[in-house]
């Protein structure tokens, strides 16, 4: 069911919580977070404690795995995807279908000290927002709603080693999104389910990646995902009529709404969702094009990040989840005192990020 106007208002904010410095969900990943490394484990604790604290009622899976890569030699690093997912109780895992939101979470080899802040920590960030903010939401619609028809969860994919140690090939790629994507292919759900495999149990991908920095221009990449693409594309058009974004680009960042079919080719961003893609997953792929200016580069830092877009975007992305999932109406009201706070919050962070 379509947002109301009063829905998209009732969309919170992160706040403070994107704070570079002292953001509860965003500044202990501006770090290293290299595979086999400190950074790595201290990036998965971050997600875990998150979960466990804040999220209690989110399941965790861990697929843990080893590879070599071109420049560790005989050496296995260690791979860890994490999945969090939130399904609705008492139902067959097999019979439930999965909105799936992915980042990355591992940061480039080199150069050194690169850190990856909109690849990926912030689209991280996000999706913990995303997740928080719909939690209790799920929860009342879940109580309320008994012998749901078509059961439809949640699942939140932090996948490890998205990029290369060397030089982007086939191999040198993608090691967790590959894993994980062959792992779900030949894992069989119970007879008599409503989806064979896990794979088939996601009725969409959505996938973010270099999101954070200003004036973000995000295709639409796949005609088979469009429908998709015009629904978030439309939440941030109406956001904006309403005054609820803080950023005012020039152009939208979802601007291809319009985009006609015979202007989608076979060509795409190479990226996580290539191998789910392969085996017959929808993709909704958010990644700008052009890519930032910043991207691999040691710029790609908290100082280099544009916070009111990276609150633009877990907002859009957040109503798109409340429209997916039809929660609207159990979502958490925001007192009018609560909105004009994070209204003077906003305010006052994005004159941080302008000074």
């Amino acid at each position: 069911m379509t947002l109301t106007d009063d829905d998209l208002r009732n969309i919170p904010s992160p706040g403070d919580d994107f704070d570079i410095t002292n953001g509860k969900l965003l500044a202990p990943i501006l770090i290293p977070r290299v595979p086999g490394t400190d950074g790595q484990l201290i990036a998965q604790k971050h997600f875990v404690d998150f979960f466990a604290e804040s999220l209690p009622d989110w399941t965790v899976e861990w697929q843990n795995f080893t590879d070599k890569t071109p420049v560790t030699g005989n050496k296995d690093i260690p791979f860890s995807n994490i999945i969090f997912r939130r399904d609705p109780p008492d139902v067959n895992p097999g019979d439930v279908s999965r909105l799936t939101l992915v980042a990355h979470y591992d940061s480039k080899i080199d150069p050194p000290g690169f850190i990856g802040a909109i690849d990926s920590a912030a689209p991280c960030a996000m999706l913990m927002h995303l997740a928080r903010s719909i939690d209790k939401a799920l929860t009342s619609k879940w109580e309320e709603e008994e012998g749901l028809n078509e059961p439809k969860g949640v699942q939140i994919l932090f996948l490890d080693g998205e990029e290369a140690f060397h030089q982007w090939t086939s191999t040198d790629s993608l090691y967790g999104a590959r894993a994980l994507a062959e792992q779900w292919d030949n894992q069989f759900h119970a007879s008599m389910s409503t989806f064979r495999t896990p794979l088939d149990s996601i009725s969409l991908f959505v996938l973010l990646d270099l999101l954070g920095s200003v004036d973000p221009q995000v295709p639409s990449y796949f005609l088979t995902t469009h429908w998709a693409y015009r629904a978030m594309a439309s939440i941030e058009s109406r956001m904006r009529k309403l005054g609820i974004l803080e950023t005012k680009p020039a152009n939208s960042f979802l601007p291809d709404s319009d985009k006609a079919s015979y202007r989608f080719g076979s060509t795409f961003v190479d990226d996580d969702h290539r191998p789910f893609m392969e085996r017959g997953v929808d993709v909704l792929h958010l990644i700008p094009s052009p890519f930032p200016k910043v991207w691999h580069r040691i710029e790609d830092d908290g100082e280099h990040l544009d916070l009111a877009t990276c609150r633009d975007w877990a907002k859009i992305a957040t109503a798109f989840v409340v429209e997916w999932m039809d929660i609207q109406d159990h979502m958490p009201k925001l007192s009018s005192t609560k909105i004009k706070r994070a209204e003077a919050a906003q305010l006052t962070a994005s004159m941080r990020t302008e000074l």
